[in-house]
């Protein structure tokens, strides 16, 4: 009897995470519209995604964030966001961490859902890795946003990984476009977002989703062949908190 208690209360979890997807987004449709008219109206629509999308979701989910900062943004000024991925959880996770507009690099699937891939085709830098010219031009599109003074977020295990792996490894692109454009690198790591909600459809349960700004790397002296370097030691210390994390526990 407990058991299906359980999975109950998971079903009804994860129906409610989506209605608050969902629910915002329609009552808001209007000024969500309004602020993707144009690029230059894209912090409007950061504002609108930060306070009244990702934080109803959270703070709705019981999933109260906690974070931690190292080195603080500064205002106006773009950075390369890298944090880990584990769960729908790291968008709502990831705006709320960062008050500086950014732009997401992610999957051209995404596109296909309901509700919320309308608006994720308008705003964010989708590619398709299978595309070579989709990735080339994934570049050009960054490099337009980085001169608007907006920072970009790339989740560099390219994808979720599967539930028992700690943090995937790295792909290049976060660390080459940061080289390139000479922009600082902020790693960050989410310690509980697999735990509250992640793709094990009868899992998840309320609780605080703890996140860490690290220290950044500054990349203006870098060349391209330091990428790989540069990755792993991102990477590194992203593994290093996690299993101390988990160690902890």
């Amino acid at each position: 009897m407990l058991p299906m208690i359980r999975n109950a209360g998971h079903i009804l979890y994860r129906i409610w995470f989506y209605v608050l997807v969902a629910v915002p987004i329609l009552v808001f449709f209007p000024f969500l519209l309004l602020a993707t008219v144009s690029e230059s109206t894209y912090p409007q629509f950061f504002w609108l995604a930060r306070n009244l999308w990702a934080k109803p979701i959270l703070y709705g989910m019981g999933c109260f964030p906690r974070i931690i900062r190292e080195q603080q943004m500064e205002k106006g000024k773009s950075y390369m966001l890298v944090p880990n991925h584990a769960s729908m959880l790291d968008i709502m996770l990831m705006l709320v961490v960062s008050k500086n507009p950014f732009v997401f690099v992610g999957k051209k699937e995404l596109e296909k859902l309901p509700v919320f891939g309308f608006f994720y085709k308008r705003v964010c830098i989708t590619v398709d890795r299978e595309d070579v010219r989709s990735r080339t031009g994934v570049y050009r599109r960054a490099q337009r946003r980085l001169d608007q003074g907006l920072s970009i977020c790339i989740f560099p295990e390219g994808g979720v990984p599967e539930e028992h792996v700690i943090l995937d490894e790295f792909k290049d692109g976060a660390f080459k476009m940061a080289i390139a454009h000479k922009i600082p690198i902020v790693p960050i790591t989410f310690y509980d977002n697999k735990k509250r909600f992640s793709f094990t459809f009868l899992s998840g349960s309320p609780g605080p989703v703890r996140a860490k700004v690290h220290h950044f790397f500054e990349t203006g002296i870098l060349a391209e062949e330091d990428k790989s370097t540069l990755r792993e030691e991102v990477r590194e210390i992203m593994l290093k908190e996690l299993m101390e994390d988990i160690g902890a526990k």
